[in-house]
């Protein structure tokens, strides 16, 4: 079966990367609105003392920066992750001075300084969050050593001891470094899977204009018989006024010939999508299985396939992509890994439709086992023999599970190496006898 080679899916992941530069304006002028909201409730509201020209300089700069960068691109630019990092950089630095000016660790707001961190992390690369990180740190750091007092009643000196900032420090360090793994892990995952996603998708397009083809020969060959009788008529014609003179003879019988050649090519393509088409679109349950194991029959690995139910009464559904790809999918990886031998094991009753396929391989590692379905988990045991992105089989899951399927992926046990999958259908979904309103095969 096929599946997306690398650089088709890559740039998936670098695009989810670049931030929208009017998600950092907005966060902005919510630190501007935020910020000078405390320094007026602070100052006015509680009458606590503070620099107040030097907090509104700090807080003017910032949206200075925010009306240029309003000003410079246009509300639909998104950053590189340098640029992005650089922004971030500025707005901590600044949160950093302001924390810094009023108090260091002793301010109650200390702990925002990890917001820069957190947005980072769950929207630039890795290696760029990093470095944010560090610089983090640093800001951290440095407002320990802040010899400026928290903002207090006028008279009075809040006393706060060593060991107090110390755990202030080790809480506002412990909070970073969890919030930026947890947000990291978090947006990973759902980049890996929206690309999966994204290539499902892909995938069941390609299929679907397989099937779509035989449509469009039909179509071809309908469009084409016009023209082609017209030429017929006038190579008729010329080899009646022609045929005598040996100069033109060969030559007309020769245009006459290829023109009904071309007729003939055409009229079969014509009778074999009009013979086909109930074909491809009622398609019998033995009839699926055997397309799916026709492709994998030839690569040195034997496949039995065992019918445990009669065929007089089997499903019959109409033809789906997704289901065919499925299927396939999941018996090429077991030929990727069998030894010798593939078992397909199919039966039907009344209640579902089972099908079941069992190679003689390693069998899957007790982690991959607990992740299988994943996107990006390439290997059964300690060898990658199969290479590629890892997306076959969360694909394949998926496009199954979209048609009512139910999986199960387990080894085959102490006694019989190898692995084992079953897909399991309700009966009324796979059999377009039952309702008119099932979903296809």
């Amino acid at each position: 079966m096929a599946v997306l080679q690398p650089e088709e899916n890559t740039h998936f992941g670098r695009a989810s990367r670049h931030i929208r530069l009017q998600t950092i304006v907005w966060l902005r002028w919510l630190a501007v609105v935020g910020q000078t909201a405390t320094i007026l409730i602070v100052a006015f509201g509680l009458n606590f003392p503070l620099p107040l020209l030097t907090c509104a300089i700090l807080i003017g700069a910032l949206a200075v920066a925010n009306l240029f960068l309003s000003a410079r691109f246009p509300s639909t630019y998104r950053l590189d992750p340098w640029e992005a990092t650089l922004l971030l950089a500025f707005d901590l630095l600044q949160l950093t001075a302001l924390i810094y000016i009023t108090g260091g660790l002793s301010n109650p707001f200390a702990p925002l300084i990890c917001v820069q961190v957190i947005i980072a992390f769950a929207s630039q690369p890795l290696k760029h969050s990093l470095i944010l990180l560090v610089f983090a740190l640093v800001c951290a750091s440095a407002i320990a050593f802040s010899p400026f007092p928290v903002p207090w009643y006028p008279g009075e000196v809040l006393p706060i001891q060593m060991i107090i900032h110390v755990g202030i420090w080790c809480s506002i360090v412990a909070m970073m470094l969890f919030a930026a793994f947890y947000a990291y892990r978090v947006s990973h995952e759902a980049n890996q899977l929206a690309d999966a996603l994204a290539a499902t998708e892909l995938v069941l397009e390609r299929e679907k204009h397989l099937s779509q083809l035989d449509g469009l020969a039909a179509a071809a060959a309908h469009e084409l018989g016009t023209p082609l009788a017209t030429i017929s008529v006038v190579a008729k014609e010329m080899e009646r006024e022609l045929g005598h003179d040996e100069r033109f003879r060969e030559d007309v019988a020769l245009l006459r010939s290829q023109s009904q050649r071309c007729r003939d090519i055409l009229r079969r393509l014509t009778s074999l999508s009009a013979e086909g088409e109930e074909h491809l679109r009622k398609l019998p349950l033995s009839s699926l299985i055997e397309e799916v194991v026709a492709p994998h029959r030839e690569f040195g690995i034997k496949l039995r396939l065992i019918e445990k139910s009669s065929r007089s009464d089997e499903p019959v559904g109409a033809r789906n992509a997704g289901i065919i790809y499925g299927l396939g999918n999941l018996i090429e990886n077991a030929v990727d890994y069998a030894n010798e031998l593939v078992t397909i094991t199919v039966e039907h009753d009344s209640q579902r439709v089972k099908v079941m396929i069992e190679d003689d391989g390693h069998g899957y590692a007790p982690d991959i086992l607990a992740r299988i379905g994943e996107p990006y988990v390439t290997k059964r045991q300690n060898e990658a023999r199969a290479g590629g992105l890892g997306l076959g089989l969360f694909i394949a899951k998926t496009l199954l599970e979209r048609s009512g399927a139910t999986l199960s992926f387990e080894n085959r046990g102490p006694h019989a190496a190898g692995a084992r999958v079953t897909v399991v259908w309700p009966r009324d979904i796979m059999d377009a006898r039952a309702s008119n309103d099932a979903l296809t095969l």
